[in-house]
């Protein structure tokens, strides 16, 4: 591979205040290693390095919100607290004096459980009390409950603006709390926050959405990750058509999202191939063409095998990057999320760009045990 052969990847792009100087991000991976949910030293320097890498936009691990049960694992970091926000602030220094970008994303686990079996000492809280379809777990969300969890997400994206983070993304995908509203199976609420369609189950989103973009102001970018698949069933789909996904996403995008982040488990799958083909458009390829939103692909990008095998112990090797680079420059979607590559090689950008992909590494498994 040729370094022309990557130019469209490193193209600049404007977002709101946000100049990103290429279109790689570094997508948000749970990496555990927050001890009492405190980022240190060693967070900051793991971030640096993407940056020093050459990443242009790093995204970090999920961060939680201030709501009792809000993570599933005890490593995950806060982004409420006086001690931890010290710790973020650290992180996104650290990431600016390399010349970098970042952005927290900010979640609520709902009522998913960790890989590890850790239990939080608050019962998990969910739409309806579930984990899955027909599966109890948890307290179903009042309605004060939903209202101070709204608040909540609002306090971190102004916390994260304040602390000068360049963006902050919300986590609605992949069977967390706010996918959790979204997907009939997790939400059987008679309430205002459920209905027949995927619109109306849209509510609590938007109403998040609205919330946050009130906190942070007009011009301060906000990412909304997405995916019709969850941990609980991977087969699970929102929207069926484009027409359902327009009902999905525009609301969210109207509220207040700059950008959404399109989570499929791997990049080059068409969203709707009835429509357009096998090599058809994928998910962040038809929600800009249905919403005009900037959007970011993401999905074993380099890689062979998917994420979610890798936390079954599955190794991946480097694979050709020819099937990304055409869909970019078709401009299909904006940005491409990039995330075992750059837990395994924080210098994978520079070598893209310099045409060193002989020397891309694979990805062990044994990777996530550390902060390289």
């Amino acid at each position: 591979m040729t370094a022309t052969a990557t130019d469209a990847l490193f193209r600049p792009l404007c977002v709101g205040t946000m100049n990103l100087p290429n279109r790689i991000v570094m997508a948000p991976m749970t990496r555990t290693f927050a001890p009492e949910g405190i980022p240190g030293a060693a967070n900051a320097a793991y971030y640096r390095r993407r940056a020093e890498g050459g990443v242009g936009l790093i995204l970090s691990e999920g961060t939680v919100i201030d709501r009792p049960a809000s993570r599933n694992e005890p490593g995950i970091p806060f982004f409420h607290g006086e001690t931890a926000l010290a710790g973020w602030k650290h992180v996104i220094d650290a990431v600016h004096d390399a010349g970098g970008r970042m952005g927290p994303q900010i979640w609520h686990t709902g009522s998913t459980r960790g890989m590890s079996g850790w239990e939080p000492e608050a019962s998990v809280e969910s739409p309806s009390g579930l984990l899955g379809p027909a599966t109890p777990r948890g307290d179903a969300m009042s309605e004060e409950a939903i209202a101070d969890t709204v608040a909540a997400f609002a306090k971190a994206a102004a916390a994260a603006k304040a602390l000068g983070f360049d963006t902050v993304e919300l986590h609605g995908a992949h069977g967390y709390l706010i996918d959790q509203f979204f997907w009939s199976g997790t939400n059987q609420r008679t309430d205002r926050y459920s209905g027949a369609s995927i619109g109306e189950r849209s509510r609590f989103a938007a109403e998040v959405v609205a919330a946050v973009r009130a906190a942070i102001g007009p011009d301060f970018p906000l990412i909304l990750r997405v995916s019709q698949w969850k941990q609980q069933d991977y087969a699970a789909r929102l929207a069926e058509t484009p027409d359902l996904m327009t009902d999905w996403l525009l609301p969210l995008v109207e509220a207040g999202v700059n950008v959404l982040h399109c989570s499929q488990r791997r990049f080059w799958d068409p969203e709707f191939p009835e429509i357009d083909g096998e090599d058809g458009l994928n998910f962040a390829g038809w929600a800009k063409k249905l919403t005009g939103a900037t959007t970011i692909s993401v999905g074993s990008v380099g890689l062979s095998g998917d994420f979610m095998a890798a936390f079954g112990g599955e190794s991946s090797t480097s694979v050709g990057l020819d099937r990304l680079v055409g869909r970019m420059e078709r401009d299909e979607f904006d940005l491409i999320a990039v995330g075992r590559a750059l837990i395994s090689d924080p210098q994978w950008v520079t070598k893209v760009r310099d045409g060193h992909a002989d020397n891309l590494k694979g990805f062990e498994p044994a990777a996530l045990g550390e902060l390289v």
